[in-house]
C-alpha cells in the first residue's frame, strides 16, 4: 500500500532509506467499498487521507439533496476536508468511495510527529499545499468565467482517464452542469 504513497514523495522530494522505514510507522490502511465513506458532513474529521488505489469524492449536499462535488481523488491524492481536520471543527463535506479504494490514513498528532520525526516531509506537504492552492485558483476561475464546454475540454485534457473511471453525471455534479449539457457537449466533440 505504501508505494503509491513514496512513489508520491519521491517527485517532490529525496527520501533517504531510514526516512523510508520510517514513514509507515505513522499511518493506518483502511479499505473502502464502493459507496462507503470515509467520513460525513457533521463528522469531525480526524484524519488525512493518502488515496493508494481507487476513486473517491468530496463533496457538499445542498438542501435538496443534490450533491456538489468539490474534487475527486485518485491514486496519489490527499483528500480530507481539512478546515474540519485542522480546526476541530464539524466537517462541511462528505467523503465516500467510487471504486473500491484503499487509503492510508494520518492522525492529527501522527501528522505532526511525522514532520518532527521526518523533517524532509514539512517541504514535501509546504510544496502539496502550495500545488493545492494553485489548482484551487484554477478551479474558481473555470467555474466563474468558462463555458461549459471549455470547463470540460479542460476536464479532460488535464485528466485524459476520468471519462473511464467517473461516471458522467459525477463529472457534471464537479463541473456544476447536467448530466444532459455533458451528453450535448460530448455529442457535439
Amino acid at each position: 500500500m505504501f508505494d503509491t504513497l513514496f512513489k508520491h514523495l519521491e517527485q517532490k522530494v529525496k527520501l533517504e532509506e531510514q526516512e523510508k522505514a520510517l514513514i509507515p510507522v505513522f499511518f493506518k490502511t483502511k479499505k473502502l467499498k464502493k459507496r462507503q465513506f470515509l467520513f460525513q458532513e457533521g463528522d469531525y474529521c480526524k484524519q488525512l487521507a493518502f488515496v493508494s488505489k481507487g476513486i473517491v469524492k468530496s463533496y457538499t449536499t445542498d438542501d435538496k439533496g443534490n450533491d456538489h462535488i468539490n474534487l475527486f481523488g485518485w491514486e496519489g491524492w490527499w483528500v480530507s476536508d481539512f478546515r474540519s481536520f485542522i480546526c476541530n471543527e464539524k466537517a462541511i463535506l462528505s467523503i465516500d468511495a467510487i471504486e473500491d479504494s484503499e487509503l492510508l490514513l494520518i492522525s492529527k498528532d501522527k501528522y505532526e510527529q511525522l514532520l518532527e520525526a521526518v523533517p524532509i516531509m514539512e517541504r514535501y506537504f509546504r510544496i502539496l499545499y502550495q500545488n493545492s492552492l494553485v489548482t484551487k485558483d484554477r478551479r474558481l476561475i473555470s467555474s466563474n468565467t468558462y463555458t461549459a464546454e471549455e470547463k470540460y475540454k479542460e476536464l479532460i485534457n488535464t485528466y485524459p482517464f476520468i471519462q473511464q473511471k467517473v461516471p458522467q453525471h459525477l463529472i457534471a455534479s464537479y463541473l456544476g452542469v447536467t448530466p444532459e449539457t455533458i451528453s450535448r457537449i460530448k455529442k457535439n466533440l
